[in-house]
């Protein structure tokens, strides 16, 4: 009876198919879908041959690799591990529409896209609203997808200025330690920020338009007293900004310009009795017209596979012990 519940399916392989795109470096995204289904896979000339109880599902992802390819997209394991994920839901890749617009181009001409049906939400979010509140896990592109969506609405000469903020939760008597004048002090805590810029935009571009002040990289205790008209506005690790800073935040936003809030509500870092400015923004603006929140979840991690677990991990500990979140 064992027997009976393993099937053998095999897919036929296009011959100007390079099957090492679809197998990936020492056979890397092979392993990851045998890792993730009862199957084992081999290749016998022109033929992908798959023997094991879950034969079906792991062929319904290598089609749809196959598919990937065809479209002149590249496979990494990010990607693969996104199509198993996707389609252990019963959805396909093909049909989310992840992957169509691209966002802008980096200084080296590798387009920038949407890579989870989260972030393609997130990015359509920001163009239709001008405050958007990006909530999640860390690696899911927050940070990053809202620079880059800075970069083309400045390059489209929809905002003259970009301004790009974060609170430096341990900011007090340990500045006055470090060397060097007060931005000199602030700056590790703003670094991030700096990597995604000149990530996009290279070191030399990000520096210049630093210098001209059209981007600004600012500690948020910066932004107070400030209106600021047709800007591009990042608030990032919100969840380290308290309850009154939120609001000031909030309330510089002037015309013609759009706010970005990225954070991760289960990494507080604020001192025990300081309530998080990002989970109290999320019940107090929840049915305000105009603002929209999207909750991007551990399906959009983009970096190592381990991040997910990672994550996931601290979510389940978390859930079987409540009572040490408390303290």
């Amino acid at each position: 009876m064992e027997n009976l519940l393993i099937e053998e399916l095999k897919i036929k392989i296009d011959h100007e198919q390079d099957t090492n795109e679809l197998f990936g470096n020492l056979d890397v995204n092979l392993k990851i879908i045998q890792d993730n289904y009862d199957v084992s896979i081999v290749q016998r000339q022109d033929e992908i041959i798959l023997k094991g109880k879950e034969a079906a599902k792991a062929q319904e992802v290598i089609v749809e690799l196959l598919e990937i390819l065809q479209t002149g997209e590249k496979l990494d394991a990010q990607k693969v591990n996104y199509v198993i994920s996707l389609n252990n839901k019963g959805i396909s890749y093909k049909e989310s529409n992840i992957n169509k617009d691209v966002i802008c181009f980096t200084h080296r001409g590798k387009p920038i896209k949407p890579k989870t049906i989260g972030q393609t939400s997130y990015a359509q979010s920001i163009k239709k609203h001008d405050i958007v509140f990006g909530v999640g896990p860390a690696g899911t592109g927050k940070t990053y997808i809202a620079v880059a969506m800075a970069i083309n609405a400045f390059k489209n000469k929809d905002v003259q200025k970009i301004i790009l903020a974060r609170p430096a939760v341990e900011a007090g008597e340990r500045l006055g330690f470090l060397p060097g004048d007060l931005q000199e002090k602030v700056d590790p805590y703003l670094r991030p920020l700096y990597d995604a810029l000149y990530d996009i935009l290279g070191r030399d571009s990000a520096l210049r338009l630093k210098e001209k002040e059209i981007i600004e990289v600012v500690p948020l205790a910066y932004m107070r007293g400030r209106t600021l008209d047709n800007s591009f506005i990042i608030l990032d690790e919100a969840q380290n900004t308290t309850k009154e800073q939120m609001k000031m935040f909030l309330t510089r936003l002037g015309f013609g310009s759009k706010a970005v809030v990225t954070g991760d509500i289960t990494q507080i870092d604020l001192p025990r009795g300081k309530k998080s400015g990002l989970v109290d923004a999320v019940k107090v603006l929840d049915h305000v017209e105009g603002i929209e929140f999207c909750f991007l979840k551990d399906s959009d991690v983009v970096r190592h596979a381990l991040v997910r677990r990672i994550i996931n991990a601290y979510d389940r500990y978390a859930k079987e012990n409540p009572e040490e979140g408390e303290e």
